[in-house]
């Protein structure tokens, strides 16, 4: 269900129901001369559509902290926007979902997310955001010293079941840590992807045109491989949003 569409006894009966409400996070980053701007983000939001009516699916963010690490400005396919700036933007949104009545919030990011145990700009800007809006909401709605009183005395019990009010807006990488798919950067992974989700966004007599050693692998990529890649992130997706 895409949340822009839903009316509000739809939106109610979700909240009711403890469905899933998922935001897909991205960025808008060069991916060579072969892949469009927003692969990341196209990954996540293509793959969650396949959930259909399992989740409620937030209108994407996609103008991560992508940062100029692969490439510059030059091509116009990288759009950065510093973390600092994503914070406010993030945490008010997540206090507005919280005011809302959900409690089972989700993003999902494939940029950089082989850090994700780390974290880097924009997943990272996005964890502090919702832990700040937590907190605050927590705070404006029991009072100071809310975890210090005796009827919290159950909160690790709580924590352990996952039923904590720091599990109502969680972030999760697009696929699991794997051996089994490729993850790159416009190599064969994220060509494979495209080739399966977005075949119109691939430009393969492009690959490797003015691009260093990241493309290399992507003449490899095959729609079939692709396919591989979303069944294991849909896999890992239905497990980490109790599907």
């Amino acid at each position: 269900m895409r949340y822009d569409r839903m009316r509000p006894h739809q939106v109610q009966a979700a909240i009711a129901a403890g469905t899933p409400v998922v935001l897909p996070l991205g960025v808008m980053e060069h991916h060579g001369g072969h892949l469009p701007a927003g692969v990341d983000l196209l990954a996540v939001t293509e793959i969650l559509d396949r959930l259909g009516d399992e989740i409620v699916t937030l209108p994407p963010f996609a103008y991560g902290a992508a940062s100029h690490a692969v490439a510059g400005p030059e091509h116009g396919t990288t759009l950065h926007v510093d973390a600092s700036a994503l914070v406010p933007f993030f945490e008010a949104l997540c206090a507005s979902l919280i005011r809302a009545g959900f409690r089972n919030v989700h993003a999902v990011i494939h940029h950089q997310s082989e850090n994700i145990a780390q974290g880097m700009p924009t997943d990272l800007a996005f964890r502090l955001a919702a832990r700040n809006a937590i907190f605050r909401h927590l705070e404006a709605e029991r009072g100071a010293g809310w975890w210090g009183r005796r009827d919290m005395a159950d909160y690790y019990a709580q924590h352990g079941q996952g039923t904590d009010p720091f599990n109502w807006i969680r972030l999760h990488p697009l696929f699991p840590k794997n051996d089994v798919f490729p993850f790159d950067h416009a190599g064969e992974g994220e060509t494979a992807l495209m080739l399966a989700l977005a075949p119109d966004t691939v430009a393969m007599e492009r690959a490797g045109e003015g691009d260093p050693w990241w493309t290399e692998t992507a003449p490899r990529a095959t729609a079939a491989r692709g396919e591989e890649g979303v069944q294991l992130a849909l896999a890992h997706l239905r497990k980490v949003l109790g599907l």
